[in-house]
């Protein structure tokens, strides 16, 4: 799948680094689109257009996992990867067990998340907002 057809959507509190990671996804070719809360994202026109999730998964109010479970249980499951600065077992157990996601550290590495992206990508089914061509 070209990344000039997928749209990903950037949650997170952090407004430098939610920057970052616009303008990183965007230099390789990505549609990248930026909410500061999950709220936000949820509120926004068109969040079933995003083919792929960035989350971090402490955010102020619904946390990244609560997002991506209030997406699943509402029937727009997405691929995600989860980003936090607190490694905690706890925290990768959780994220392990969530199918066609992945679990990185910050500060994340550019390459790391390009790669993770186009992972989840090719192996998802998802195509709304993400086609083919």
């Amino acid at each position: 799948m070209p990344a000039s057809k997928c749209n990903i959507a950037i949650v997170e509190d952090d407004a430098s680094l939610r920057r970052a990671l616009e303008r990183l996804l965007r230099a390789s070719g990505f549609e990248a689109h930026t909410f500061a809360s999950a709220e936000e994202f949820l509120g926004s026109a068109v969040p079933e257009s995003h083919a792929c999730l960035i989350l971090d998964i402490r955010l102020p109010g619904m946390s990244g996992f609560e997002l991506f479970d209030h997406l699943t249980a509402s029937g727009q499951p997405r691929p995600a990867v989860f980003i936090t600065a607190q490694d905690e077992d706890r925290v990768r157990q959780q994220a392990s067990r969530i199918p066609n996601s992945v679990y990185l550290r910050k500060p994340v590495v550019g390459a790391v998340l390009r790669e993770a992206i186009r992972s989840l990508l090719s192996c998802s089914s998802f195509g709304a907002g993400s086609p083919e061509t």
